[in-house]
């Protein structure tokens, strides 16, 4: 099957598009129809060199669509099944899977390398295989996947909002509510307000938090958090710092959540002087892979019992947290029609990047033409 696909090259170049051919699904693939696909800052990371990939590659990583067909071999899916993608296949079987961990499972070790979980690339074109990001390349029409990255949702969801549960929504909800575990009353200080942060920001509000402190320095941003349950928004950290003193007496906040751009050893300094004695820094941002960005006195972590707590996906395991935000959503505990500001064509995908970068979108949607 032919399918048209956003390419990158090489990290720094903007993506092509092309037509690439999508090969038959094996014995536990599928052949799906994406329909929506988000536009996810993480892939960012990888266009600007902050990660290593195999190119060429179709990116893309939160997305949403139809199965159309299923390998002989694949149990639970059919034809006609809504789905939303999980940025990475699950296996259920790995000593990560059984422990609840799931969203470390060996299975999606190969994500930036793009090849299918059994060893073969998923697209072909000019120039021979073509990887696909974290086994998925949601910038493309159509793509074969395995059947573990896909997870079933009711028929009766709009898709374009079902999609940013495959990756913005859980990783910064599950930022809040999992990795820093926060309870009704705390103070939560949340750095960098965009896909994740704002996800994030709603995580803490429903969790009951008592003070939600919103740092962005665009107002944008800030006007967007309120929406969402921030009780304060302020522009920079500085601000955050002094805000926090006097809601808390001097004590400090529970938990602070960096979900900026781009990791910074600064922002990281000033996350872990914000937290109180015994409170929460959750690092969820990325950047430079090879950079040191934690350069804060272990001393200070050893005498207050202050903690750093790394979060992928924001502790979540997408077989389970998917339906439950989804579920969440129905009942209007979770909002996802409020994420979306702009949409684009496949053709625009520069654009819909170009947009998040000068802080124009919560979230950029892709509408694929069929």
């Amino acid at each position: 099957m032919k399918t048209k696909a956003a390419v990158l090259y090489e990290a720094g170049k903007p993506f092509e598009i092309e037509e690439l051919e999508v090969v038959k699904p094996d014995d536990n693939e599928l052949l799906v129809r994406y329909d929506y696909s988000g536009l996810c800052h993480s892939d960012l990371h990888m266009v600007k060199g902050h990660l290593p990939f195999r190119a060429p590659m179709v990116f893309g990583h939160e997305g949403s669509g139809e199965v159309l067909e299923v390998g002989p071999k694949v149990t639970g899916l059919k034809p006609g099944d809504h789905f939303v993608a999980s940025f990475f296949p699950v296996c259920g079987r790995c000593r990560w899977c059984v422990t609840g961990n799931s969203r470390l499972c060996d299975m999606g070790a190969n994500g930036l390398d793009g090849f299918l979980p059994g060893g073969r690339f998923p697209l072909r074109g000019k120039q021979g295989d073509y990887g696909a990001m974290m086994t998925l390349g949601t910038f493309s029409q159509y793509g074969t996947v395995h059947e573990n990255s896909i997870v079933k949702v009711d028929p009766e969801l709009p898709l374009d909002k079902a999609a940013l549960v495959g990756c913005g929504v859980p990783t910064g909800w599950g930022s809040a509510v999992n990795s820093a575990a926060v309870r009704p009353g705390d103070t939560v200080v949340i750095y960098g307000i965009g896909g994740i942060g704002i996800n994030a920001v709603q995580g803490a509000a429903y969790a009951g938090a008592q003070h939600l402190i919103a740092v962005d320095p665009q107002p944008f941003k800030r006007e967007n958090a309120k929406v969402f349950g921030a009780t304060h928004t302020v522009g920079s950290a500085a601000e955050a710092q002094e805000l926090v003193t006097q809601l808390t007496d001097g004590v400090g906040a529970d938990s602070a959540i960096i979900t900026v751009d781009e990791l910074t050893a600064e922002v990281v300094d000033e996350a872990v002087a914000v937290i109180s004695k015994g409170g929460t820094v959750v690092v969820t941002s990325m950047g430079q892979f090879e950079t040191d960005t934690i350069k804060t006195s272990g001393v200070q972590l050893a005498l207050w019992g202050k903690r750093i707590q790394g979060s992928l996906y924001g502790g979540c395991n997408p077989r389970h947290d998917i339906p439950k935000l989804l579920s969440l959503y129905r009942t209007g505990h979770v909002k996802l029609d409020e994420l979306i500001t702009n949409t684009y064509s496949l053709e625009q995908v520069n654009q819909g990047y170009d947009d998040l970068m000068a802080h124009k979108n919560i979230r950029g949607v892709i509408i694929h033409e069929h």
